[in-house]
């Protein structure tokens, strides 16, 4: 769901699946890709970022050294945009219900930062991912659960080698 775009992989959304989409902002993708209050520093960005999670809100599946709340994604989100500056998403398929959005993800992007002590290699890498988020009534992340194949993105970026 890149920007407000109501389609995942070329088919309209059901009119149920499009408010919750809209209606939340973590709900555009910003588990993989970040909005920009996420991906920023600064007083700002963090003010957005306490808009868009709620204050104790849970990360079932956090990154590793991803911090609590907000400011747990923020520097999370940061992250992930200086290794891979490039980062975009496609959005394949997304379920809602009233409070929750779930979606199955594509991520794709060039290494150019250091992940874990690593240099950058300049290659592309994806990684399929899913998401669920659970949202309160003023549209804020309270619980999220989450996973992607980060292990065959790193085989992709020739930073750790399949075994045979």
């Amino acid at each position: 769901m890149a920007g407000s775009t109501a389609r995942a992989r070329g088919r309209e959304l059901t009119p149920q699946s499009r408010r919750a989409a809209s209606a939340r902002p973590l709900g555009r993708g910003a588990w993989c890709a970040g909005p920009a209050a996420l991906r920023e520093s600064g007083a700002a960005a963090s003010r957005s970022a306490s808009d868009v999670v709620a204050p104790g809100s849970v990360d079932h599946d956090p990154a590793p050294g991803q911090g609590p709340g907000a400011e747990g994604y923020k520097a999370m989100f940061g992250e992930l945009r200086a290794v891979f500056p490039d980062l975009s998403l496609e959005v394949e398929h997304v379920v809602a219900t009233d409070d929750e959005l779930a979606f199955a993800c594509t991520i794709s992007g060039t290494h150019r930062g250091p992940p874990m002590g690593h240099p950058p290699t300049g290659r592309g890498a994806s990684c399929r991912g899913m998401r669920i988020g659970r949202f309160d009534d003023e549209g804020r992340l309270v619980e999220r659960w989450g996973g992607s194949d980060e292990l065959g993105m790193l085989r992709q970026l020739g930073l750790v080698r399949a075994q045979r």
